[in-house]
């Protein structure tokens, strides 16, 4: 498939793991990619592996907690691409993620969390809402996770923020014709997965699954691929759960 030919997306936090998967299967159907991340060795690596497979893709430095940095990604993309027509905020504070309680994490690193996982997403989407077309197509997935409704202290917060920001931004970016989605991952198998979450922790996680098994990356992908393109142009303000049936809402 094709879907994505002429069209640019952002990916953040595409150095590595899942932002990496998304930004290789948009680039293998189309798409020029912007490889965002804070990491420039692994970001610049992952484009240039992009391009070598004679696909379109640049990469750009990011913060997403500062909203002049994320400005200047997207002024940035524009001037390589010609315009934004997709946004993934996928990065986050995780592989590095401090394991502690809201009662006792400290304020400093808490903020700083927050202001990456949460804000984050916001600050992108304030930054490149301007320059998407209003004229039907453009789209937005935000990264959530299945730790929005089980308990994950700052991080399953931080979810629980990017759920409501979904659906908030729906109803502002519904008027300019851009949509916006939100992916929920259950547990995925990635390097910051096992430098996180204890393999006792990970196997009674897998345990309780429907599907025994943990996700990965690509497990993902189809369902990123589809919130952005056209066969979801009807859909805005849902959480995907993708999750091996981990959590069960009605």
């Amino acid at each position: 498939m094709a879907r994505f030919i002429g069209r640019t997306v952002i990916v953040t936090g595409a150095a590595q793991g899942i932002g990496e998967a998304y930004a290789r299967a948009l680039a293998a159907e189309g798409a020029n990619v912007v490889v965002a991340d804070r990491n420039i060795e692994r970001g610049t690596a992952v484009a240039d592996a992009i391009v070598a497979d004679g696909q379109n893709a640049v990469f750009g430095a990011v913060d997403v907690a500062d909203p002049d940095s994320a400005a200047a990604l997207a002024a940035f993309a524009v001037e390589e691409f010609g315009g934004i027509d997709h946004l993934v905020n996928n990065a986050a504070i995780y592989g590095e993620m401090k394991i502690n309680l809201l009662l006792t994490v400290p304020w400093d690193y808490y903020k700083r969390f927050m202001s990456v996982n949460m804000d984050g997403a916001l600050n992108m989407t304030r930054a490149v809402f301007p320059h998407m077309p209003k004229t039907g197509g453009a789209s937005i997935v935000n990264q959530s996770s299945t730790a929005a409704w089980t308990y994950a202290s700052f991080y399953g917060l931080a979810k629980v923020g990017i759920n409501g920001l979904t659906q908030q931004l729906a109803f502002e970016l519904g008027g300019s014709n851009i949509r916006i989605n939100a992916i929920a991952p259950g547990p995925i198998d990635t390097e910051a997965t096992k430098t996180v979450t204890p393999s006792v922790i990970v196997d009674d996680m897998v345990a309780r699954l429907p599907l025994k098994r943990l996700g990965t990356p690509a497990d993902l992908v189809g369902a990123c691929l589809y919130l952005l393109s056209d066969e979801a142009s009807w859909v805005t303000g849902q959480i995907f759960n993708v999750d091996g049936g981990q959590v069960f809402r009605s």
